[in-house]
């Protein structure tokens, strides 16, 4: 019997992946040369159009350093070290963020955001750094 469509855990499996694999700034390329397959069948388990076997979950957790479980506990998804990305992508003003940020049609523009938002944030580091030391 063929598979019509996307199962949710099928699809929540995908946006894991994808997740894991922006939070670790991998391509869908470098991922798929690492599993044997190309970057348009990643793309199909990220969205949850093709079921990822088992030993290519297996492999992929590997690669992503995570245990197999990564991909099925939400508690998971919390253990894993990304530096807060998934705190913040999570968060109103992450959602919010990423919106915005994929409206913008130029991809110089984008990358003269990313620069801003850099330098903000790395101003913030210093000023930090200054009261830390002043007190």
């Amino acid at each position: 019997m063929a598979r019509t469509s996307s199962d949710d855990a099928d699809v929540m499996i995908g946006q894991r992946i994808r997740a894991r694999r922006l939070a670790l700034d991998m391509s869908q390329t470098v991922l798929g040369e690492a599993l044997g397959v190309t970057f348009q069948q990643v793309q199909k388990y990220e969205k949850g159009a093709n079921r990822v076997p088992a030993g290519r979950l297996q492999r992929m957790a590997a690669v992503f350093n995570v245990p197999v479980s990564f991909f099925f506990e939400s508690s998971q998804v919390e253990k894993i070290d990304d530096g807060g990305l998934s705190a913040f992508t999570s968060s109103r003003e992450g959602r919010d963020l990423n919106r915005a940020f994929a409206a913008i049609g130029g991809r110089d523009v984008r990358r003269r955001v990313i620069r801003l938002v850099e330098a903000i944030a790395a101003g913030e580091a210093e000023a930090d750094v200054r009261t830390e030391a002043a007190e």
